[in-house]
C-alpha cells in the first residue's frame, strides 16, 4: 500500500492492518514523519479504541491538509494491536 498527495510519497508498506475499513502504516513507513507531521487540535475519543491524536500533513512546497492523518498511540486492549500505528483519510489522500 502507498499513500500519496499530489505525486508525493508519505507513506509505503506491505503491512499495514485494515481495521473499520482503513489501513493503519507501521510508524516505519511513514516518509519523513517528523518533517510532514504537524500535531493537529482535534480531539475524537473512539468508545473501542480510545484516545485518537490527528495530524495536519505538510507537504515540501508548504501545502497542508488539515487533520489528514491519526493514530492511536496508547489504545483501549481492544486496539493494542495498532498502537501507534497511522491511518490516513481517504478523501485527503490516494491510497493504492
Amino acid at each position: 500500500m502507498k499513500v500519496t498527495i499530489d505525486g508525493t510519497t508519505i507513506a509505503e508498506s506491505n503491512d499495514t492492518i485494515v481495521v473499520e475499513g482503513n489501513n493503519y502504516f507501521p510508524p516505519s513507513s511513514i516518509v519523513d514523519k517528523d518533517k510532514i507531521f504537524t500535531p493537529s487540535d482535534t480531539e475524537y475519543t473512539c468508545p473501542w479504541k480510545g484516545k485518537c491524536e490527528f495530524y495536519n500533513i505538510v507537504l515540501p512546497g508548504g501545502k497542508e491538509i488539515p487533520d489528514g492523518a491519526w493514530s492511536y498511540p496508547n489504545p483501549k486492549e481492544a486496539a493494542k494491536h495498532i498502537a501507534g500505528y497511522i491511518a490516513f483519510y481517504k478523501n485527503k489522500v490516494t491510497i493504492a
